[in-house]
């Protein structure tokens, strides 16, 4: 069925209130939930709730194994080893919804990010982040006002939070970690003092 681009764009409006009127997660509050009111998985199966990383400056990238981008989780990680100490941190979201590029179990993709790029960063469970089975963490993401919101392209799309857990921008696949425009925005956001 094809749908109209005007019925794409209430698409995220009726979401919401659907899931608001159902009890679902946005019934906690008059307005979405922020993006820090999340918990997932890690990686190893425990529980991190993102309000862990609150006054940090964030990084979430959807990654996978088996695509040409999986070279980027070099850059990440070089990111997160840079900036760590300043209060910025990579959330790597494994996710198989493009291509198959990323069918290991947790354990397999530990494992694959530990011993190909050393990669330190915190990653999560596997998770979906499009289509209806998405987490309600993408479908919060991507129901966000454009140019922020928007359906996740592909693997390696990133997602800029400041230190008050606002997303303040979205950079498609291709950008790489190491970009001027991202790192300097990076810098940007670490410069500015954390919210009180």
């Amino acid at each position: 069925m094809r749908v109209s681009p005007r019925l794409r764009l209430l698409r995220p409006l009726v979401l919401g209130l659907a899931l608001a009127s159902s009890g679902g997660w946005l019934a906690a509050s008059a307005s979405a939930p922020a993006l820090l009111d999340f918990t997932l998985n890690r990686i190893d199966g425990e529980p991190q709730a993102l309000s862990d990383y609150g006054g940090k400056v964030l990084l979430l990238v959807n990654v996978a194994s088996k695509c040409g981008y999986t070279r980027q989780y070099e850059g990440l990680e070089a990111l997160y080893e840079r900036y760590g100490s300043e209060g910025f941190a990579v959330l790597g979201f494994p996710s198989n919804d493009f291509g198959g590029q990323e069918p290991g179990t947790d354990a397999e993709i530990a494992d694959f990010c530990r011993s190909t790029y050393g990669v330190k960063f915190p990653m999560f469970s596997k998770i979906t982040v499009k289509g209806s089975e998405k987490h309600p963490l993408y479908a919060y993401l991507t129901g966000l006002p454009e140019p922020i919101g928007g359906e996740v392209q592909w693997n390696f799309q990133k997602y800029l939070v400041d230190r008050s857990g606002a997303v303040v921008g979205k950079y498609p696949s291709r950008t790489k970690p190491e970009d001027p425009a991202l790192v300097a925005r990076i810098e940007s956001l670490l410069a500015a003092a954390p919210a009180q």
